[in-house]
C-alpha cells in the first residue's frame, strides 16, 4: 500500500477504506500497528519485548510488544516500530529513563535518536531538561532486571461546594466561570496572544483579570481551580506554550511559580493548576457520570486527558499533539519538535491552517490561525464544499487516531471538545471518525462512545470543571 521511497511499514498494511480527501497519504498508526503485530505473529523468530518508562518519583509504565528477528532485512521496520512506541510513550506517559529488553541492537539503535545529535534531540531535551531536570536515558536491560509497573492513581476535582473561580488558559482566548454550590452564575471567554509576549506581567493581569471578572459575581471566593496547556507539578509551570515568548531568566522568576503569586493575591484560598487534557477528561466524566474517558481537546493546540475506571488520573503526560498520529515518513513537520506526523498538524487550528490551502481556501499570511478557523466556521455554516473537505479530512485522520489511542487506554468513552469542534464542522469531525470506526475497525465501533458537548459546553466546559478541582479547607 504504501510508497516504499517514503514510508517504512510492515507487509500486509492495507489503506484506509475512507481516505482522506485532502492528505491522500495519510498513514493511519493504527493500521501500521496492527500490521506489525501480524507481520511478528506469522513470522518464526519473532521476538517479545518490553519498554519500561521509569520516572523520578518513583513511577514506572510498562508496554509490551514484539518485534521481528534479528535480520538485516527487518531492522528498519523494527526500529521505526519502536522507535515511535518510545515516542508516543514518552509523551503519553512521560519518563527520564527508558528500558528495553529483547532487542540490544534495537535498544542501540533507539538510543542513538535521542541523543543531542540524533533526530529525537528535541524529545530527549524536553523529556530530560524541561520535564523532569535529568538527562533522558534509553538502555538495554535484561528481561530478569526489568522493573515491574509501578502506576499511582489520585482523584481529581468533583468538588462543587461554595463559591468557586474555574478557569481555562487557551493560545487564543482564556476562558473563566463563577460557580456556586455546582451551579454557573457567570462565564467569559476573553481573546488574548500570550504566545509571544515577552513581559511576564501580560500574563499575570490577564490571568488577574479573567479572576476579577469573575469574582465580581460571587459573594466570596472560596477556591480556585485553572487550566492550561502543559506540564504542571504541584502548581508550578514546568513547561508551557503559553509562556514561550518569555525569556528563561524570566520564567524562572515569574512564571515558573506564577500560580503561587496568583494564590497569594486572593488570600491564599485553594487554588490548583493541572494540564487542560485532564480537565477535558473529567469534564467529560462529570457530564456523563462515566469513567474510562479519554478527552481530547481540538483548540489553537490539542490536550488529552484520561480519567480510569476508578474516576482518578495517573501521573502522566497526555501531551498527545506532539505523539505520533500519522506514519508517512513526508508528512507534515511540526514546527517546534522537528518531528512528523505529530497530532497537533492534525486536530488543532494549526491543522486547519495547514489543510486550508489543499481545500483552495487562501488567507493573508498575516491573518492569525483562530481567525482563520472562523473563516472556514464560516464558511463551513454556509455549505461550502471546500471548508467540508476540510472538516472531513479532520475527522478521518481523528478516526484513525482514536483506533490507536485504544492501544495505550482502556477507554471507553471519548470525549471530544474545544474550538475545532464548534458548528456544524465538529459534528463532522465525529460522523467521519465513527465512519472510519465502523469500517476499518468494527471491533472497536460497538464498545467506544464518541460524544460532544453542547456548544456551551465545548467552550465553558473546561473553566467550570477545573472549578471543582481544588478541595475546600475544613473549618477547624
Amino acid at each position: 500500500m504504501p510508497d516504499s521511497a517514503h514510508s517504512i511499514a510492515p507487509a500486509g498494511l492495507t489503506a484506509p477504506r475512507l481516505v482522506p480527501p485532502l492528505d491522500p497519504g495519510f498513514m493511519s498508526p493504527a493500521l501500521w500497528s496492527r500490521a506489525m503485530a501480524a507481520q511478528c505473529q506469522a513470522t518464526p523468530g519473532s521476538r517479545p519485548l518490553t519498554l519500561a518508562l521509569e520516572r523520578p518519583d518513583g513511577t514506572v509504565s510498562v508496554y509490551p510488544t514484539h518485534v521481528l528477528p534479528d535480520r538485516q532485512e527487518y531492522a528498519a521496520l523494527n526500529l521505526r516500530h519502536i522507535e515511535r512506541l518510545v515516542k508516543f510513550l514518552l509523551w503519553q506517559r512521560g519518563g527520564s529513563r527508558v528500558l528495553i529488553s529483547g532487542a540490544p541492537e534495537i535498544a542501540a539503535a533507539v538510543s542513538a535518536q535521542y541523543r543531542p545529535e540524533g533526530r529525537r534531540a528535541f524529545d530527549a531535551w524536553f523529556m530530560g531538561d524541561k520535564v523532569y531536570g535529568t538527562p533522558l536515558v534509553i538502555e538495554s536491560r535484561a528481561a530478569a532486571d526489568m522493573p515491574e509497573a509501578r502506576e499511582n492513581a489520585m482523584p481529581l476535582g468533583r468538588h462543587l461546594d461554595g463559591c468557586r473561580i474555574g478557569f481555562d488558559l487557551g493560545g487564543s482566548d482564556r476562558k473563566c466561570a463563577a460557580v456556586i454550590d455546582g451551579t454557573v452564575v457567570f462565564s467569559e471567554e476573553i481573546p488574548w496572544d500570550p504566545y509571544f509576549q515577552s513581559d511576564p506581567q501580560y500574563h499575570y493581569d490577564g490571568i488577574m483579570d479573567s479572576l476579577k471578572r469573575a469574582a465580581a459575581h460571587l459573594p466570596r471566593v472560596d477556591a480556585i481551580g485553572g487550566s492550561a496547556a502543559g506540564v504542571y507539578v504541584n502548581n508550578e509551570v514546568r513547561v508551557a506554550s503559553l509562556f514561550r515568548g518569555v525569556s528563561a531568566s524570566d520564567f524562572e522568576q515569574r512564571i515558573r511559580r506564577i500560580f503561587f503569586d496568583l494564590q497569594k493575591a486572593w488570600g491564599g484560598v485553594p487554588f490548583e493548576v493541572v494540564n487542560d487534557g485532564e480537565v477535558t477528561a473529567l469534564a467529560g466524566s462529570m457530564a456523563m457520570n462515566e469513567n474510562r474517558v479519554l478527552g481530547i481537546s481540538l483548540g489553537t493546540s490539542m490536550a488529552a486527558g484520561y480519567v480510569d475506571a476508578a474516576g482518578s488520573i495517573r501521573p502522566w503526560l497526555n501531551e498527545l499533539a506532539f505523539a505520533p498520529a500519522d506514519f508517512r515518513e513526508d508528512g507534515p513537520i511540526d514546527e517546534w519538535s522537528g518531528d512528523l506526523g505529530c497530532g497537533v498538524q492534525f486536530f488543532s487550528q494549526q491543522a486547519g491552517a495547514r489543510l486550508a490551502p489543499l481545500a483552495g481556501l487562501s488567507f493573508p499570511p498575516e491573518m492569525k490561525f483562530a481567525e482563520r478557523l472562523i473563516e472556514v466556521q464560516t464558511l463551513m455554516a454556509q455549505g461550502d464544499a471546500r471548508a467540508r473537505r476540510l472538516y472531513e479530512t479532520v475527522g478521518v485522520c481523528f478516526g484513525h487516531a482514536i483506533a490507536y489511542y485504544t492501544e495505550f487506554y482502556d477507554v471507553a468513552h471519548i470525549l471530544i471538545l474545544g474550538r475545532v469542534t464548534s458548528g456544524a464542522g465538529g459534528d463532522l469531525i465525529i460522523s467521519k471518525a465513527r465512519e472510519v470506526l465502523d469500517l476499518d475497525f468494527p471491533d472497536l465501533a460497538h464498545r467506544l462512545s464518541l460524544s460532544t458537548p453542547d456548544e456551551t459546553q465545548k467552550r465553558h466546559g473546561q473553566a467550570v470543571a477545573a472549578a471543582s478541582l481544588p478541595p475546600l479547607i475544613p473549618n477547624t
